[in-house]
């Protein structure tokens, strides 16, 4: 009965993947086939235990922790980002899918992945962390009709990863400043353009606690390490963030090396700019 229930769906209302563009053969709330789904996997290869970051030195996968130029110059505001996967091809047309067509139900197949990354995240956590999805500005949010994050997050905490009940806070973390786009900026013209975006408005709910921050694309980190540094301002312990995606750096042709690489790593930005 599906599988004529499927085909009868596909005469009287024809559809393709809005990633590959092939005809579907099945229904689904989410127009994408199985077989662009099945293509987006975790990330693979030497990454920055802080950041998330592509290691692309040798050295850097030296010692006892693994870490990318940027977060052994400076330490980052908090203790681990994760993301489930790079932020191109087919995670990266699933992401758009939702945050900028509007297809909501895409935010349950995100949350799935969200979820992974929560896991991986977990053994860390001190206690029982909040859940504060990165806010929009008040504007945009309207223009869109919700925030793609917190969309994400609620249907990630939906399949309880790790087994944690998870609250999810959208009340203490506001962003009170829109802000121009991040691509061409230098790191620190990117971190003037995102001071003052964010502000607590309710110290009382995060004073104390430790805080999962939730985002749904980090391709700078500048976004993720202001609301850290508003949030620790405000009493926060510890914060941890989870992604979807993360924009990375790309692996060279001749793969891993100790030297010239390595100072690209030292001068190279975070993460390679992408429209988030």
């Amino acid at each position: 009965m599906n599988a004529a229930g499927d085909s009868l769906f596909t005469v009287l209302f024809p559809s393709d993947c809005r990633l590959c563009g092939v005809p579907l053969a099945e229904l689904s709330r989410v127009p994408v086939c199985g077989s662009c789904l099945q293509q987006i996997a975790r990330t693979e290869g030497p990454l920055c235990s802080r950041c998330g970051e592509r290691l692309l030195s040798q050295r850097l996968l030296d010692g006892a922790e693994q870490l990318c130029g940027e977060c052994r110059s400076e330490e980052p505001l908090f203790a681990r980002a994760i993301a489930y996967g790079s932020y191109e091809g087919g995670l990266r047309d699933l992401v758009h899918l939702l945050k900028y067509e509007r297809v909501r139900p895409a935010a349950n197949l995100l949350g799935r992945m969200l979820a992974e990354a929560i896991t991986d995240l977990a053994p860390g956590f001190h206690g029982m962390p909040l859940v504060i999805p990165v806010p929009l500005h008040p504007v945009k949010q309207r223009e869109r009709g919700f925030n793609q994050s917190e969309l994400i997050a609620r249907a990630a905490l939906k399949l309880k990863p790790a087994g944690l009940m998870l609250e999810v806070n959208t009340r203490a973390l506001v962003r009170q400043r829109d802000t121009a786009s991040q691509t061409g900026l230098t790191r620190e013209q990117r971190q003037a353009n995102m001071r003052g975006a964010f502000a607590v408005v309710r110290k009382e709910d995060v004073a104390g606690r430790e805080i999962l921050l939730i985002d749904d694309v980090c391709t700078t980190g500048t976004t993720v390490s202001e609301c850290a540094r508003v949030l620790r301002r405000a009493g926060v312990t510890r914060v941890w963030v989870a992604t979807v995606a993360r924009a990375l750096k790309q692996v060279p042709t001749f793969a891993l090396r100790s030297d010239s690489v390595e100072d690209q790593e030292e001068e190279r930005p975070l993460s390679l700019a992408a429209k988030a």
